[in-house]
């Protein structure tokens, strides 16, 4: 359908609380759906909520078998989660370099938590509910935060270990 301009860090409708969904298998949920997935490869990018394309509602995707941003990341799979819900297993979190279609070039140091079971209802309204960890743990967490309007940079302890994707890898490995 579309590739939808992405709202960056900084515009005001990233900070809003989006609305539930109350109707689902309908033309336009489907429309919104296909310009996220859209918008998404496009960009590269392991998830989307429907805040970053400027739609004030609880819907996120993601999901992928290989990503160039993730290369070391396991594959998720491809999801349509509306109305989402978390709920933490177990209190361990795990530092992990994020990034976000929001904050383009930009990576920081956020710890998420381990061990999550998550929920919610695809396209078509069947519920979903999957007890997950690792990568997939913390793309769900960082999309869902978006439905909350928060950004990962909100999340980091430590602003020290926030940059420039090629600052932060000539760190890493000088000449």
């Amino acid at each position: 359908m579309a590739v939808r301009p992405v709202l960056r860090m900084g515009h005001p409708h990233l900070l809003r609380v989006a609305e539930p969904v109350s109707e689902f298998d309908t033309p336009e949920l489907h429309a919104v759906l296909q310009d996220m997935f859209d918008t998404m490869a496009a960009r590269n990018g392991v998830g989307l909520a429907a805040p970053q394309i400027d739609i004030n509602l609880r819907i996120v995707i993601f999901g992928f078998d290989q990503n160039p941003r993730y290369p070391e990341a396991e594959p998720v799979p491809q999801t349509v989660l509306i109305n989402p819900q978390i709920k933490v297993l177990d209190q361990a979190q795990e530092p992990g370099w994020e990034g976000c279609l929001s904050v383009p070039g930009l990576r920081g140091l956020v710890s998420r938590y381990q061990h999550i079971r998550y929920s919610g209802y695809d396209a078509l309204g069947q519920r979903i509910e999957r007890e997950v960890s690792g990568f997939h743990a913390r793309v769900v967490q960082h999309e869902v935060d978006h439905l909350d309007g928060l950004l990962y940079p909100r999340r980091m302890g430590d602003l020290s270990q926030f940059g420039f994707v090629e600052e932060l890898e000539a760190a890493r490995n000088p000449a």
